[in-house]
This record gives C-alpha cells, structure tokens and sequence, in this order.
C-alpha cells in the first residue's frame, strides 16, 4: 500500500479508499491522486537530484506543449491563484527559463514563453516522466505495454468525447 505524506497527515493511495462502484475510477483516483500530488513529486524530484521545484516543472511542462500562455491560463491549468503563478513565473524567469511579453492579440496582457534554455530544461521535465513511466512498467512485457497503451489511447478518446458532450448536457440518468 502507497502513503503519502501531507504534513502530518499520511493518507493511502488505494483504489479501496474511494468509494466508487466502478474499481476502474477508484483505481485511476489512486493513480490521479498519486502523480498529482505536489508532496509525492517532489520527493522524486529532490531524490533525482532536481534544482528545480514541481511546481516549475509542472510550468515548463505546460509551456512546452501549449506554447507562450498568459498567466492567468497558466493559473488555471495549475489550480492555483495569479500571485503564486507570478512567484513561478519569477523564480523561473531568474533562473532564465522564460520570459514574460505584451501578448501580441492584446496589448494589455503579457504572455509566458520559454526560453531557448526553458526548452531544454522542459525536455528534461519530459525526459523524467518517460523515466518514470519506464520504471513503472519495467516488470511488464511488450506485449502488455503495448496493450495497456491501445487501450489507454482508446479510454482517453472515448473521455475527451464524452467530456464534450457532458459539458452540453451534463450526465445522463443512470438506467435501470
């Protein structure tokens, strides 16, 4: 059984600690609660040997495959409020990682971009995952890899569907 530490609070991260009648949702809960947590990640990182915080990490990520954002989107996507983002986005612009500019569609906004190194170190942040992930799997066979990752790709396309037409109309009853 996985703890985590929070504080002074250890809570598990198994699937029976939530109480789901789909052991597919109470185990990707686990799995969700697991890789988001700020306190989990970043005990992997200091172990790594990693200067920079999850919280940067977390950034660059999002820099890398969005591109330039403004800070308040930046916000959003790490739920949390402007003024930690704008610590972030300091500690990283310091560092030489990104740069802040009038975001071109309104003058009035500024736009978050990385740097020629914030790229580098971005893929360094990807560079970790894909180690992580291979560590997770390592036991596992190709043929299992490759399973769990069609279906994987299949349960994701299905949910981005389905996210879709549950923000039209919310959820549908249950049905008998």
């Amino acid at each position: 059984m996985a703890k985590q530490q929070a504080g002074d609070d250890t809570r598990s991260l198994v699937a029976s600690d939530f109480p789901y009648r789909s052991p597919l949702l109470a185990n990707l809960s686990a799995l969700i609660l697991l890789w988001n947590s700020p306190s989990v990640q970043g005990q992997i990182l200091a172990k790594s040997g990693e200067t920079l915080d999850q919280p940067s990490h977390q950034t660059l990520r999002h820099l890398l495959a969005w591109g330039p954002m403004r800070p308040t989107a930046l916000a959003e996507v790490l739920g949390t409020g402007a003024s930690y983002v704008s610590k972030i986005v300091g500690r990283l612009e310091e560092d030489g990682l990104v740069q802040r500019s009038t975001d071109p569609s309104d003058r009035r906004a500024s736009l978050v971009t990385l740097t020629e190194a914030g790229e580098v170190a971005a893929r360094g942040v990807y560079e970790l995952g894909d180690r992580m992930i291979a560590e997770v799997l390592s036991g596992w066979s190709a043929a299992d890899v490759r399973r769990y990752t069609d279906l994987t790709e299949r349960f994701v396309s299905d949910a981005i569907s389905s996210a879709e037409q549950m923000r039209e109309r919310g959820l549908l009853p249950e049905q008998p």
